[in-house]
């Protein structure tokens, strides 16, 4: 992990939010896109919500943080008082599941440490880094106890994410980490039956034992 989530640990930052002060919101969500660290302590320091929500998208603080890949200010909301850190985006995505989906080791490193959950009902942190084939953090979540065939709400499970996107790496790890190959979605599809529709199946050995 790199040495600003640990640098930024500001003191002044862990208090206890107060009412939002008015014609902040702006200057704070533009402090998070541009990765302002000195605004979001100065802000959080008078008294600003660190739970506060994107007037235009609705995204929680973290999880917009998290998308603009802003990760000095990601350290230091992670850090804040009364901090939601499993607080939902309105198609109820985490920051857990954002950092996974960008493929953002270090900020799913530091949300783990922070206490996110990587298990919930429905789609999870596990299915978006499996479809976006980063070993590493699928690795950090199965460590973390995410439930290996978690199920979507069409109980996609992540080891079909990973297939129908042609991950072998990631296919290859759920497998050995026993994933179970037997699952169907509600389209009556297998992790088999997504590689061979939609990737190269012969860069799937793992699912052709």
């Amino acid at each position: 992990m790199r040495p600003f989530f640990s640098s930024l640990m500001v003191v002044g930052v862990i208090c206890k939010p107060g009412p939002a002060i008015g014609g902040s919101y702006d200057d704070f969500f533009k402090a998070l896109q541009l990765d302002l660290a000195p605004t979001v302590i100065s802000l959080l320091s008078r008294g600003f919500d660190v739970n506060s929500i994107d007037p235009i998208r609705g995204d929680p603080a973290l999880v917009y943080a998290v998308r603009y890949e802003s990760f000095k200010t990601l350290s230091l909301l992670v850090n804040a008082t009364d901090i939601k850190i499993d607080a939902r985006a309105p198609n109820g995505d985490t920051a857990l599941m954002v950092a996974a989906y960008n493929n953002a080791p270090e900020a799913v490193a530091l949300l783990l440490t922070s206490g996110a959950q990587p298990n919930r009902p429905g789609w999870t942190a596990l299915h978006y880094a499996a479809a976006a084939g980063s070993v590493e953090i699928v690795r950090m979540l199965l460590e973390q106890s995410a439930y290996i065939d978690a199920e979507a709400p069409n109980k996609t499970t992540p080891l079909m994410m990973a297939a129908r996107s042609g991950k072998t790496s990631v296919v290859e790890l759920l497998i050995a980490e026993g994933a179970d190959q037997s699952l169907k979605n509600d389209n009556g599809m297998t992790a088999k039956d997504f590689a061979a529709r939609f990737a190269d199946t012969t860069s799937l050995p793992g699912l052709y034992p």
